[in-house]
């Protein structure tokens, strides 16, 4: 359990970070989305941009029941998955998502 909550913190944190750094155009904000009890969170952009809806998924992590940390989405320039090894998470229990199932044994990480 203390491994899920470290990992809980570190999700939070690191997009929390991002959100605050992120875009301040008075016509979009940025909004954090914590479902803790889910294990699902993301960092999306909603609002108006040149008089046209914006809405966009910046963000999105899960942590699945192997208390592994799955990247669904990373439209970031900082690279999430680097920031999470950086704070300790090993690679094995980190889960690019974004690539298919038989591409993620190559990207280092963890395959599922």
């Amino acid at each position: 359990m203390e491994k899920l909550e470290r990992y809980r913190t570190y999700i939070k944190k690191l997009l929390s970070d991002y959100a605050s750094i992120s875009s301040s155009d008075s016509e979009a904000e940025t909004e954090l989305v914590f479902d803790v009890e889910r294990d699902r969170y993301q960092v999306v952009h909603t609002g108006w941009k040149n008089r046209q809806p914006m809405y966009g998924c910046v963000l999105h992590l899960d942590i699945k029941g192997d208390n592994k940390i799955w990247i669904h989405h990373d439209g970031t320039e900082i690279g999430i998955a680097d920031e999470l090894v950086k704070l300790g998470v090993p690679k094995s229990d980190i889960v690019l998502a974004f690539h298919e199932p038989l591409v993620r044994q190559y990207t280092g990480f963890a395959v599922g």
